[in-house]
């Protein structure tokens, strides 16, 4: 049987190897390419997930992993650790420090530990299901908005929605609450998880964006679940908000479904 403590300890030294590794890029001149789906990749992102694979593999050398730049890894491992070296990667190259390194451990592929590491603004938020979560290595959680017209609303990028058909899905969701940012991609989980936003919603997201959300969003006291209001990683889209505002949040996607 895994003890959950033991790896989310272990899996928060290995995010925070892997996310001074990024400061070493940060702000400079580097390459950047762009992969097939034209997204950026720089030398950082591979880098990053090679120094946290060697990480793994040396404290637990038969666990799996998934990693965005480089694939799988003993992929019949019934322990699998989901990698995201840079999460945000355009706000990386822009210098910008909502840029985040990622890390979920699923078991029986169920996400039970999360960590999302911000290492340019030494910020950390961590969980393992049954543990709770902690921002910087004290308790978090969800803030105590029970209103959509009260709530902070937040987003990566306004273009996504409009370039996958969802524009008048943001439309209605950005009429229904109170305050729009984009503070984006993990961050703005994160944002919600330690009680600065209420709700952040991602219409793509890959199992290495998510597996992380799920367990802090849990244990900090809200939910992260897809648009049909299933709490999974494996839709390809998903919000992270309070239980309160989570059943309104939820009626909107359902409006729109037709």
């Amino acid at each position: 049987m895994a003890n959950i403590q033991e790896l989310l300890d272990n899996a928060i030294d290995i995010a925070r190897i892997g996310g001074n590794h990024t400061l070493k890029y940060f702000k400079k001149d580097f390459e950047v390419i762009s992969k097939e789906d034209d997204s950026p990749v720089t030398i950082a992102d591979r880098e990053t997930e090679q120094i946290i694979r060697r990480e793994i593999l040396k404290r637990y050398p038969d666990h799996g992993i998934i990693g965005e730049e480089f694939g799988k890894t003993n992929p019949e491992s019934n322990i699998q650790w989901v990698l995201d070296p840079i999460d945000g990667t355009k706000s990386f190259i822009h210098g910008v420090p909502f840029y985040t390194t990622l890390i979920g451990i699923m078991i029986d592929n169920e996400p039970v530990v999360g960590i999302i590491n911000a290492p340019a603004l030494d910020e950390l938020c961590a969980a393992g299901i049954g543990l709770g979560a902690t921002y910087n290595g004290e308790p978090c959680s969800v803030r105590d908005t029970n209103e959509l017209s009260e709530a902070t609303f937040l987003v990566t990028e306004i273009r996504r929605f409009q370039e996958i058909g969802m524009e008048p899905l943001f439309q209605d969701l950005l009429a229904n609450t109170k305050l729009h940012r984009t503070w984006g991609d993990a961050y703005g989980h994160m944002m919600v998880a330690i009680g600065r936003a209420d709700l952040m919603f991602d219409p793509l997201l890959n199992i290495w964006d998510a597996a992380a959300l799920l367990p802090i969003m849990k244990e900090s006291g809200g939910i992260f679940s897809d648009t049909n209001g299933a709490e999974t990683i494996h839709s390809g889209n998903g919000f992270s908000t309070s239980k309160a505002l989570f059943p309104k949040v939820k009626a909107i996607f359902e409006a729109h479904k037709n």
